[in-house]
């Protein structure tokens, strides 16, 4: 996290401490992207451990209503990482504000520290429950652990099979970051549009495969259906390593922002170790990888995704967007609301008292 030093023609001053308005991101001069540097960005913002539970989530769910969910969520996202993009360049255009560069600045703009606040809360949840993601799988992958609960079809197997599609998806927190970094920023939400559809096609071939090759008998990590040969153990080892060595770079967001809030922006070694334990220990209570997924798809993930970027959207352009925008907008909020709500108490009951 890079700060600002105070201006001074002979000699240098230490960094001032951070305030409630201070980027997250630093403002060092860098190369912008391509088109294609900007969709392969893109794809690695979104894709991450959550696609091991979609053959999983279709056999809860079934195939043809997974599909739908997949491109429902992908075409959601897409239209509320927009949303901050339109709402950014609506404030630094016409309002005269500095540079916005992330979403936590974004919403204290728009919300003051309140909105700063929600951000930061939900930054840090999801990135400690995609952390909490990786240490379940890498745990139950080294143990050879397998559980497996069958569902029953109904209302909470739809709030089950949302909540891992909108985890799957999760990266709305990097829509401005990416859009600042494209060097034809014009063509951002094409490029967006493409990558989330490119995405949405793995996503829903990777897991119908997944559940069409395996059928009852899918594992809540499809990593587990894989047997115990020579070459699967290899391809669970490689990805156990590539979670590990990519958990400390996950928890970097979440470092910042609780030393920023409790540390005056220094760094911390022991509230960085207590972080890691803390999250250790939620791995540790919460033993099944996909019904975790679902967990923070729905309780976090909505909100963040589906409930601020609209909400901020609404705040600024209140005046010009008419009664079509006011219900779009406000509609999607619901909806983030509902799915949310319903999402977490479904996913909450799945885990502390799962169906055999």
């Amino acid at each position: 996290m890079g700060f600002e030093a105070g201006s001074s023609s002979n000699a240098l001053k230490a960094p001032s401490p951070p305030r409630e308005d201070t980027p997250l991101l630093g403002h060092s001069p860098q190369a912008l992207s391509s088109q294609a540097k900007t969709f392969a960005n893109v794809f690695i913002a979104i894709v991450g451990a959550g696609v091991l539970g979609l053959p999983y989530s279709f056999k809860r769910t079934g195939w043809v209503m997974n599909l739908l969910m997949i491109f429902s969520v992908a075409a959601l996202t897409h239209y509320c990482m927009m949303l901050l993009v339109y709402t950014r360049r609506k404030l630094e255009s016409s309002n005269g504000f500095s540079k916005i560069a992330s979403f936590g600045d974004l919403g204290f703009t728009v919300c003051g520290p309140t909105g700063r606040f929600l951000v930061d809360i939900l930054i840090i949840l999801s990135q400690a429950g995609f952390c909490v993601g990786y240490l379940i799988f890498i745990g139950n992958t080294l143990v050879d652990v397998e559980p497996c609960c069958e569902g029953l079809w109904g209302v909470s197997v739809f709030f089950y099979g949302m909540g891992v599609a909108v985890y799957s998806f999760e990266g709305v927190g990097m829509a401005l970051p990416l859009e600042s970094e494209m060097k034809d920023k014009d063509k951002f939400g094409k490029v967006l549009a493409l990558t989330m559809a490119f995405i949405a096609l793995m996503y829903g071939g990777f897991g119908a495969f997944g559940y069409f090759a395996f059928g009852e008998d899918t594992k809540d990590m499809i990593t587990a259906n894989l047997g115990g040969g020579f070459v699967s153990t290899l391809v669970k080892l490689g990805l156990c390593v590539n979670l590990f060595f990519t958990l400390p770079i996950m928890m970097n967001p979440v470092y910042e922002i609780v030393e920023r809030r409790f540390w005056g922006g220094s760094y911390c070694l022991w509230l960085r170790w207590l972080l890691v334990v803390l999250v250790s220990l939620v791995a540790l209570s919460v033993p099944n990888f996909a019904d975790f997924l679902s967990l923070v798809g729905s309780g976090v993930c909505c909100a963040l995704g589906f409930v601020l970027p609209p909400l901020f959207h609404l705040k600024v352009f209140r005046s010009e967007i008419g009664w079509k925008g006011w219900t779009l907008d406000v509609g999607i909020m619901l909806l983030g609301i509902v799915l949310g709500v319903s999402g977490t108490w479904y996913a909450l009951l799945e885990i502390f008292f799962p169906t055999e």
